[in-house]
């Protein structure tokens, strides 16, 4: 006579999925709440960073920020990667739709030059919670972390955390850092020319270099202050409370 097969092992192993899955979700969100308030000690793209030079055998390297609140610093740096990665970051809930549409048919007609959309939130969410890379996967699961982000926290706070762990060099991360490492001075003091130049290599900043600056990044920063005028300066930080 037949008999149903026990499922003992596969209901342990769904159970056991489960559990992960609800232990991740559960660290992601109280993560997004401590991170509301409290400083950002690092990021998992810093810690992907780091394992990996650890696992290449350097053992030189050390991916660190160095936190500092957004009054300490400069608003043409805020201004900068505005004008440079999402200009409608103030008006949008995390996705800009228009971006998007304008990224897909781009790349629809360009196939060998893709253009990506990710606002300073989707960013955000990536560099501090998830891997680097691109995958359906990892970009599901940072639509969701980017709207739980934008649910809990202020834009302003967005702006912070991104300017804080954003990765500006081999091992710089950070706006304090990156100003210090390349001229020698806080990121409160950091010019337009400076904060442009900075945003110049967010494309990626392996390839891109602050203190070696391509042809193409040069192009970029101009591009960028021309931008940060259009947007009306500092004027546009105060009117959105940036």
């Amino acid at each position: 006579m037949w008999r149903k097969r026990p499922q003992g092992g596969r209901t342990s192993w769904l159970s056991a999925i489960k559990w992960l899955v609800s232990g991740v979700v559960a660290l992601w969100a109280g993560l997004i709440l401590l991170f509301s308030f409290l400083p950002v000690p690092f990021s998992a793209v810093m810690l992907e960073r780091q394992l990996s030079a650890w696992f290449s055998g350097d053992v030189s390297y050390v991916a660190h920020s160095d936190w500092v609140p957004r009054e300490a610093i400069s608003p043409a740096m805020a201004l900068a990667v505005m004008a440079a990665e999402d200009q409608r970051f103030p008006e949008h809930r995390g996705f800009d739709v228009e971006a998007i549409q304008s990224a897909l048919s781009h790349n629809q007609r360009r196939g060998s030059s893709l253009r990506g959309a990710s606002t300073l939130s989707q960013q955000t969410a990536k560099n501090l919670l998830l891997w680097d890379g691109r995958s359906w996967v990892r970009k599901g699961l940072e639509a969701g972390l980017t709207a739980g982000i934008e649910l809990v926290w202020t834009k302003r706070r967005i702006l912070t955390v991104y300017l804080n762990i954003i990765e500006l060099g081999d091992g710089v991360f950070g706006v304090e850092q990156a100003a210090r490492t390349y001229f020698h001075k806080p990121a409160s003091r950091l010019t337009a020319s400076e904060a442009a130049l900075l945003a110049a290599v967010l494309p990626n900043p392996h390839i891109y270099k602050v203190n070696a600056p391509s042809a193409y990044v040069l192009r970029r920063q101009q591009w960028i202050l021309q931008q940060m005028r259009q947007l009306g300066g500092e004027g546009f930080l105060r009117a959105h409370q940036l």
